[in-house]
């Protein structure tokens, strides 16, 4: 993940969303559609792509399914890494917002790069189920330990 979101390696999303799809498949999951953790604008042009947004591209493709942008970043937040849990969650809230409403039947794939806490798929899960959509997936290509959490 960091060879991707640090070094700018963008063809490794491939690989990345392989896996995904193998895995999903394997688990018989199902998702009407797929929506990307958003980057906020000001982190957007720093790094000149979101990498869970590059992932989702890759995996609808894999599992047939639409990529929805159906979440804005409102707020600009510090990155997590290095965070503990209660900071982490303290960092991301209010952090999103619902860009278009989803329907309530939609099971929604919520994709991002890295879980750790939690926090940043809660708190995006949060404002999807504000904008309407009642069940949501989160689906990381990596669980990663936090090493600040005891």
């Amino acid at each position: 993940m960091r060879a991707i979101k640090y070094g700018g390696w963008r063809h490794l999303a491939d690989i990345c969303a392989e896996k995904m799809a193998d895995e999903i498949r394997r688990r018989d999951c199902r998702f009407d559609l797929l929506v990307p953790v958003p980057l906020h604008p000001l982190r957007y042009r720093e790094r000149g792509f979101n990498q869970a947004r590059l992932i989702a591209e890759r995996l609808a493709t894999r599992i047939d399914r639409p990529v929805v942008d159906a979440l804005a970043r409102v707020r600009t937040t510090p990155p997590q890494v290095g965070l503990g849990r209660a900071d982490r969650v303290t960092n991301v809230s209010g952090a999103f917002a619902h860009r278009t409403s989803l329907e309530a039947s939609a099971t929604v794939g919520l994709i991002d790069d890295v879980a750790t806490s939690g926090a940043t798929l809660r708190a995006a899960a949060s404002a999807l189920i504000t904008g309407g959509t009642t069940r949501v997936i989160g689906v990381t290509f990596a669980l990663a330990t936090d090493r600040n959490d005891g």
